[in-house]
């Protein structure tokens, strides 16, 4: 079974980091409003996503990612990305 990491650019260009073993469904889950954290922050896009075999290894990458240093890396990862998106 894989283990997910993703990253949903929210309309106030948040960026969420969540973990799942299902993408598909969890990013149904946040398109309808069905997860409290980002249910007022529509539109969302699905901007990156990281797959592990190991749950433990998605859940401490998740972890870090939700640090201040994370939250660093993962912009400077995606920065390009992030600019088209401002433009």
């Amino acid at each position: 079974m894989n283990n997910y990491v993703y990253i949903l650019l929210l309309s106030n260009k948040q960026l969420y980091t969540g973990f799942t073993t299902n993408l598909e469904g969890m990013l149904e889950q946040h398109k309808n409003g069905k997860v409290k954290s980002t249910q007022y922050r529509h539109p969302l896009r699905l901007v990156h996503y990281e797959v592990y075999s190991r749950k433990s290894d998605a859940e401490r990458r998740e972890k870090y990612l939700k640090t201040t240093e994370g939250k660093r890396f993962l912009k400077q990862q995606i920065r390009d990305l992030l600019l088209d998106i401002q433009k």
